[in-house]
């Protein structure tokens, strides 16, 4: 079972883009805590999550995609406790 994503075990679990989008989002918040922060740790902090927040739109995109390929398939059961489209059960 996961965690987080949705399965037949955790049917009000999250899609993965939508997780993804939620930490990008709460990444943006705290940075603008430390826009005007003129310490010397404050710029490579936001530097590194300006990289992050490139490569979560990366992954966010990947998700998306995988996602528009699945629904190829029909809708998701896994909310109802249905079979996965892909996989094994």
């Amino acid at each position: 079972m996961t965690r987080f994503l949705v399965t037949p075990e955790n049917p009000t679990g999250w899609r993965l883009e939508d997780i993804l989008s939620e930490i990008q989002k709460d990444i943006i918040r705290r940075c603008s805590k430390i826009l005007e922060d003129p310490s010397p740790v404050a710029a490579p902090v936001r530097y590194n999550n300006v990289r992050i927040m490139g490569m979560l739109t990366e992954c966010i995109k990947l998700a998306e995609d995988s996602s528009r390929l699945l629904n190829t398939l029909g809708p998701s059961q896994a909310a109802t406790g249905g079979p996965p489209r892909i996989g094994l059960p």
